[in-house]
């Protein structure tokens, strides 16, 4: 019989766990380096100073990938600590080979479902900003339920910011694109900083394959809200 909690805690994931090859370079660092790098998923609050070892700007990245971006952006701004989730092993992987690598300190890394982690281990008013870059489009129709950009979790998120925080997503699917715009415009306690969409921030590279679908003329838009 389902526990009526574990019940009214149940969320339509968005992201399914395919069973995508792990190289042997992947496993051994997420077996050798997520110890180091990694935090544990925990139904309690984590004190963010203490897990980097400092008082800065925190930043938290949803979904960052093969961690490419992720990296180059907390090497740039040390002056930052980057909290990032991701639930594939490989990318997870990949993002702890790229720290070690380029010694770079200011990233944790957390493997597992956002949703979980924002609900129970990230405290309200302790983000300065997030990063949501390329989440899964869902593009087909009946999948759209999937999408992660949904007003019950942006209510959420926005309740983890700082005051001016802000939320940052970046899509190549237009129809995406406008449904996260309707849906930050929406929340009462978020603002524009532009008139719809932004220009790239400097901050944020360009992967290869964005600048491959530049050049076959696809369309990439980013969002920038600010939380009021």
């Amino acid at each position: 019989m389902t526990n009526p909690s574990e019940l009214k805690n149940r969320h339509i994931r968005s992201f399914v766990l395919r069973q995508g090859r792990v190289s042997p370079a992947q496993q051994r660092a997420c077996d050798t380096l997520l110890p180091r790098f990694g935090i544990p998923y925990s139904t309690q609050p984590l004190d963010l100073n203490q897990a980097f070892g400092r008082d800065a700007p925190k930043i938290l990245e949803i979904g960052f990938g093969m961690g490419e971006s992720t990296a180059t952006i907390a090497l740039a701004h040390p002056e930052n600590d980057y909290l990032a989730l991701e639930v594939h092993t490989p990318g997870v992987g990949n993002l702890l080979k790229l720290t070690d690598a380029q010694q770079i300190g200011n990233i944790r890394i957390i493997r597992h479902d956002a949703v979980e982690v924002l609900r129970d281990m990230i405290g309200e008013a302790t983000l300065d900003g997030v990063h949501i870059f390329f989440p899964d489009p869902w593009h087909k129709a009946r999948h759209n339920k999937r999408r992660l950009i949904q007003a019950p979790f942006i209510a959420q998120l926005v309740q983890k910011l700082k005051p001016s925080g802000y939320i940052h997503v970046a899509t190549d699917w237009q129809d995406y694109a406008e449904q996260i715009l309707a849906v930050l415009s929406a929340e009462p306690l978020l603002e524009n900083t532009v008139a719809d969409y932004a220009p790239r921030p400097a901050y944020r590279p360009l992967t290869k394959f964005e600048q491959r679908g530049l050049k076959l003329g696809h369309g990439v838009w980013d969002l920038v809200f600010r939380r009021k």
